[in-house]
């Protein structure tokens, strides 16, 4: 409005420069939309809750909040493993030290490639390995409250366990036999959330798998220890037939970060941006 009281060659002057700045804040809005997409490419928004570890604090059930947070809806591929390390020769086989990965790390790899396993799950990589490669996309791995908490869901609810049969489900898929050819990631079952392959595909890295069974008190610690034998677990446990649960947690406590293993694999998580916090 202010424009038309200007003198003609200072309208055409303004108005040339007011055109430049829409323009430029359009070109900037696009630019950082299209990082936010490039950067959160098959993430999917996992909401606000809560987990409750599979053992019992000493005052009863404790529930943990979980922040949002995203968590890529796929697991981790050959194909994309294999490009981090092409890009990172320091944690390619030739190059992998010892402190940081096994005997065994990539092993599946070394007969035929990639060729046709490159949209399988990767699996034989340590925590160190799988760490870099999410540090690398400005990512990292979930905690073990994360994960689980996504894995509570069932195909149709975000909390399945009292779904009939999910427990059992689950328990078929971990029972099938090792050597059985991984699907490929995008052949995997989808859960609630719409992340796929939670269960019955591999094991799954967590970035706190060291603390999965401590409480951070040295006298609950040493009571959880003894909780663990004589079938006392599955009595301080908060859900005795979560025989899954059990597995996994077993699993985790066993683990030492160089280790790895045929049917482990991972996925990668990311925090919420400032902005998105702010937003909440």
């Amino acid at each position: 409005m202010l424009l038309k009281f200007l003198k003609p060659e200072v309208n055409i002057k303004a108005t040339y420069r007011l055109n430049m700045l829409v323009m430029i804040t359009a070109c900037m809005f696009f630019t950082s939309s299209l990082l936010v997409a490039t950067e959160y490419k098959e993430m999917v928004l996992i909401p606000n809750g809560t987990y409750s570890p599979l053992f019992k604090a000493e005052d009863g059930v404790k529930n943990i909040p979980v922040n949002a947070f995203y968590l890529d809806s796929y697991l981790v591929s050959n194909n994309e493993f294999n490009k981090f390390i092409n890009s990172h020769p320091k944690w390619q086989k030739k190059t992998s030290k010892s402190i940081f990965n096994d005997v065994n790390y990539l092993k599946h790899l070394e007969v035929g490639g990639i060729s046709i396993k490159a949209e399988q799950p990767v699996i034989n990589v340590s925590w160190f390995a799988a760490r870099a490669y999410c540090k690398s996309l400005n990512k990292r791995l979930p905690t073990t409250a994360e994960w689980e908490y996504v894995a509570a869901a069932s195909e149709t609810q975000a909390n399945g366990k009292d779904e009939p049969g999910y427990k059992q489900k689950i328990l078929d898929w971990y029972a099938k036999p090792a050597s059985a050819e991984l699907p490929n990631i995008q052949q995997t079952p989808v859960n609630y959330w719409g992340i796929h392959g939670m269960h019955g595909v591999v094991w799954e890295l967590v970035n706190d798998f060291n603390t999965s069974l401590v409480t951070g008190e040295s006298r609950g610690d040493s009571q959880l220890e003894k909780a663990l034998f004589c079938g006392a677990g599955a009595a301080s446990s908060v859900d005795p037939g979560d025989y899954a649960a059990f597995m996994r947690y077993a699993l985790r406590s066993s683990y030492e970060a160089n280790y790895t293993m045929e049917s482990l694999g991972f996925r990668c998580a990311k925090d919420l941006s400032l902005e998105e916090k702010k937003r909440k």
